[in-house]
């Protein structure tokens, strides 16, 4: 027997198929959708009497080609049902576009996702409401976003214009001015970056938005080259920073921290091995080490480094910094003490 989801999915199936066959003008008839389908006359009536009143679809019979043609513009097509796997996607999608609201990314999206809401029946509309009450997503120290400002980059990625703009490296004081070739927007991290190829230094460079200030596209246009592949760009990166190295980084971890990250992707290079007394080895290939080096640092003393040498020594440097800045720590200053006022 099967349950009502199921029967208004096939009645919802049939009737897109019959609206290709309008819109392509294929002329369908009852008898097309009675043979296709092996449902009754009256139900085939039923669906096109339902897309011509409910749905409001300019459907009409001719008689000379006995069939059904637009007579009129062809609309959109309608509500769709969904599952509840559907509508778990939905929810997710719409606490996701909180990071881009107001964007020029986020308001075609935000039209979507209210279209698609308004078409849904009371039980889709109760289930999602549920699963809206359960699910939340809290990006963790997401960026101020430039709304401004990420338009303007957006826009220039699009129609391939020339950005200029002052940029500040981390640590600088003064800004440098830039003249660049916006290739492509990435998110990581919830902050945004630009991939961009300098001008003055002939390579592609990767650029945070948040950095950039006094931007302005210009009238001059360029060819981005076909070549060009976000992808292969940081395929060697955890990240946004793409090196040019070549590491082979090899981590230990123990039971604990393992089992905190078990089942993370980090790269795809990456191979985890279990080790005796619950904790694991891990390996991947990387470009850099830039990043993978504040990964290791947040996870203290619960992470050791086998290879390379070179990371050892820079997380040696760190460490060794730290002990001096954190020796008088466990001295019991009462001045330098955190006092909890409760």
């Amino acid at each position: 027997m099967s349950d009502g989801r199921s029967v208004k999915r096939n009645t919802w199936e049939r009737m897109y198929r019959i609206y290709g066959w309008l819109k392509n003008g294929e002329y369908p008839n009852c008898g097309r959708v009675v043979a296709e389908f092996e449902v009754e006359r009256k139900t085939a009536l039923r669906d096109i009497a339902f897309m011509q009143d409910r749905m409001e679809m300019p459907i009409a019979y001719d008689d000379q080609r006995h069939g059904y043609y637009f007579d009129g513009p062809a609309p959109e097509f309608g509500p769709v049902a969904l599952s509840e796997r559907d509508l778990f996607g939905l929810c997710f999608m719409g606490k996701a576009l909180e990071q881009f609201r107001g964007t020029t990314v986020g308001r075609p999206l935000e039209a979507l996702l209210s279209r698609v809401s308004r078409q849904l029946d009371d039980g889709e509309r109760f289930t999602l409401q549920n699963l809206e009450d359960v699910m939340s997503v809290r990006p963790v120290a997401a960026e101020d976003g430039d709304v401004p400002l990420f338009e303007l980059v957006s826009r220039g990625v699009g129609q391939r214009r020339v950005l200029k703009f002052q940029y500040r490296k981390p640590g600088e004081k003064r800004a440098e001015p830039r003249r660049v070739h916006p290739y492509h927007l990435l998110q990581f991290d919830n902050r945004w970056y630009l991939l961009a190829h300098d001008l003055a230094r002939k390579a592609v460079r990767t650029f945070v938005l948040g950095r950039m200030r006094e931007a302005v596209l210009l009238d001059e246009h360029f060819q981005k080259p076909k070549d060009f592949d976000p992808r292969k760009m940081l395929g060697g990166s955890l990240g946004v920073m793409s090196g040019k190295g070549d590491y082979q980084v090899v981590i230990e971890m123990d039971a604990w921290l393992t089992d905190v990250l078990r089942g993370r992707r980090w790269h795809p290079s990456q191979e985890v091995a279990e080790l005796p007394g619950g904790g694991s080895q891990v390996r991947m290939r990387l470009s850099g080490l830039e990043e993978i080096e504040q990964h290791v640092l947040s996870w203290g003393a619960h992470a050791s480094v086998v290879e390379p040498r070179e990371l050892r020594e820079r997380l040696g440097v760190v460490a060794r910094a730290l002990a001096a800045r954190y020796a008088d720590a466990g001295m019991g200053n009462p001045k330098s003490e955190h006092r909890n006022p409760n």
